[in-house]
């Protein structure tokens, strides 16, 4: 394992993210990558050597655990881990690719040409929107994954012995679980990291949608205030209504004054 590797991935992606986003990767990498790399490939390591069944019969124990462990947790634990972590990827790789397109420009128009953006790393208009799909992205993979543990093992929990009747089998065997408590304790935890993650994923989707609308309903405000202003200026040069005249004069600077003269008069 290089640590290196994940340090700078946290490093890359805590630079863009919320503090909502920075939890969540600290929950990830700490609470569950580590987890799984340093306890829970040994503690499932002797899940198959281990899973005995009270029988002679050739081929019963591999038949009998093939049927209770179709997917291994651990396998199933990696290909959640490697799709929850891709979306944070994309996040650094958009950025990278407006950054790429700012030094192409300042290469093209000189650094008094203007920029393209501003902040790279702000997330506005594309940033945005690839930023809120990596949540429900990331948020619906935990979702589906945790169905998925459930049905194959209803409430995540493992009995210490399940009776199996299966080809080539003779007849209704007990087949004994190795470690059920151990293992069932890592479970629950996983469980309870993602259902974790999945709240703080929603949380900070929540939080960057508001605040959006915030700041669209702030720029509709300003434009209205600003816009107010020159309808009043549009309305004191336009016509003017003179008491005791039933006629308008012209629009003339110069007849005006002598018009409004004649009418005091």
């Amino acid at each position: 394992m290089n640590w290196g590797i994940f340090e700078g991935l946290l490093s890359g992606v805590n630079k863009y993210s919320t503090a909502f986003g920075r939890i969540w990767l600290s929950l990830v990498f700490i609470f569950r990558v580590l987890v799984y790399v340093v306890t829970a490939e040994r503690v499932w390591s002797d899940d198959h050597k281990d899973f005995d069944c009270n029988t002679r019969q050739p081929g019963c124990s591999n038949v009998c655990y093939d049927e209770f462990f179709p997917v291994s947790h651990v396998r199933l634990w990696a290909l959640q881990l490697i799709l929850v972590t891709c979306p944070s990827l994309l996040v650094v790789m958009h950025v990278a690719y407006r950054e790429a397109r700012e030094k192409k420009h300042r290469e093209a128009v000189g650094e008094d040409g203007g920029r393209l953006y501003p902040n790279p790393g702000k997330k506005r208009g594309g940033l945005w929107w690839t930023y809120v799909f990596s949540l429900v992205f990331k948020a619906g993979i935990d979702i589906i994954f945790l169905y998925v543990f459930h049905s194959f093992y209803p409430k995540y929990t493992l009995p210490p012995v399940v009776k199996c009747h299966a080809a080539p089998c003779p007849n209704i065997v007990d087949c004994f679980i190795s470690k059920p408590s151990e293992k069932n304790i890592f479970t629950l935890f996983m469980v309870v990291t993602a259902a974790v993650c999945i709240l703080l994923n929603l949380v900070e989707l929540a939080y960057l949608v508001s605040k959006r609308c915030r700041e669209c309903l702030a720029a509709s405000k300003a434009r209205a205030a600003s816009a107010s202003p020159c309808k009043q200026e549009d309305l004191l040069s336009g016509d003017l209504i003179f008491l005791g005249s039933d006629t308008h004069p012209p629009l003339l600077p110069d007849l005006a004054r002598d018009y409004v003269k004649k009418t005091i008069l």
